[in-house]
């Protein structure tokens, strides 16, 4: 273009066209006018994924991907190498784990102290300390204890009624069972006669006393009331007679040995608790049937003339002392 064409152009008016303005504004009022109806519209979700769902199974939209096996990876090193075998490396020191079991089971027959003060006074010269190994005779107390409890057990399910009455009481220590009869429903106040309905806690006590080895005591307890009637005059009287009422009970069937028996009265020398309320002088009214398994020898005796030797002279053991009875003695 030629410069005087140029010059003939109208200068352009700076500045955007007049209807920029106008339109602007009514760009401004529809976005305004959208957003109002976004804000006003209420979405119902449920629908929404109904929906949603309908247009997935119309465009076939894959939900689930079917595999054969899962694609596993390749190891280089298990296949270009093999592993190869160990060889045992010698060790010169051999080591041994060591028990220290013994330690625990060997006991001093006496102090190293007086081993050596004895010694030493007779020769002059310190003497070794002795040990002997009670790991047998420990095992053998342990079985025992065992099969004692075993016996408490079984006699407290025969008898868990009277138990939860609370007229018997099962206790257990080491190799000895006690059989605890409270005064509640047994015997009536200063009499030693049994109750009538209390006869056949006694037979079930029978019944599990036919079955358990062992010595048995039963032994009449009373608290520290003085009594003075026609037929007691004395609180060891009437423990001694509740305690025969007791084991005459007991051997009224013929079915328990009376070898293994023995009865006695106490009166009120062995509390439980002290007798200073009438609860805890209930609690000391009682007959025990006390089982001992740890005591199941009995004393041979000499029932006829022909056992006594030719020479007249009869060993004495005096030991069985203490295992004898009264009338055994004499």
């Amino acid at each position: 273009m030629s410069d005087e064409e140029e010059s003939d152009c109208p200068e352009c008016v700076e500045g955007l066209p007049a209807y920029m303005g106008t339109f602007a504004d009514l760009m401004s009022l529809l976005m305004c006018f959208f957003v109002l109806l976004l804000s006003f519209a209420e979405m119902d979700v449920l629908k929404f994924k109904q929906l949603a769902g309908s247009l997935k199974v119309a465009f076939g939209v894959q939900r689930e991907v079917e595999a054969d096996s899962i694609p596993m990876g390749t190891s280089v090193i298990a296949q270009e190498f093999s592993p190869g075998r160990p060889e045992p490396t010698p060790i010169n020191e051999v080591k041994q784990k060591a028990d220290s079991t013994p330690e625990n089971t060997l006991e001093v027959i006496c102090k190293p102290g007086d081993a050596e003060l004895k010694e030493q006074s007779n020769s002059g010269s310190p003497a070794p300390v002795t040990f002997v190994d009670k790991s047998k005779a420990d095992l053998d107390k342990e079985k025992k204890i065992q099969e004692t409890e075993s016996n408490a057990q079984m006699i407290a399910s025969v008898m868990r009624e009277e138990v939860s009455k609370g007229t018997v009481e099962i206790e257990t220590q080491e190799q000895t069972i006690t059989i605890r009869i409270k005064d509640q429903g047994s015997f009536e106040s200063g009499s030693a006669e049994l109750n009538y309905d209390f006869i056949p806690v006694i037979d079930l006590i029978r019944d599990v006393l036919v079955g358990i080895q062992g010595t048995i005591s039963v032994e009449g307890h009373t608290d520290n009331v003085p009594i003075a009637s026609s037929r007691f005059r004395s609180n060891w009287q009437l423990s001694s007679a509740r305690a025969i009422s007791v084991a005459e009970e007991l051997f009224s069937t013929g079915q328990l040995d009376q070898g293994r028996f023995a009865v006695t009265g106490y009166a009120d020398t062995r509390p439980l608790v002290p007798n200073d309320t009438p609860a805890h002088r209930a609690t000391n009214r009682r007959v025990e049937i006390i089982i001992k398994q740890n005591d199941t020898s009995r004393p041979k005796m000499r029932n006829t003339v022909d056992e006594i030797p030719s020479d007249g002279v009869i060993e004495f053991d005096r030991n069985m002392v203490d295992e004898l009875k009264p009338n055994e003695i004499f």
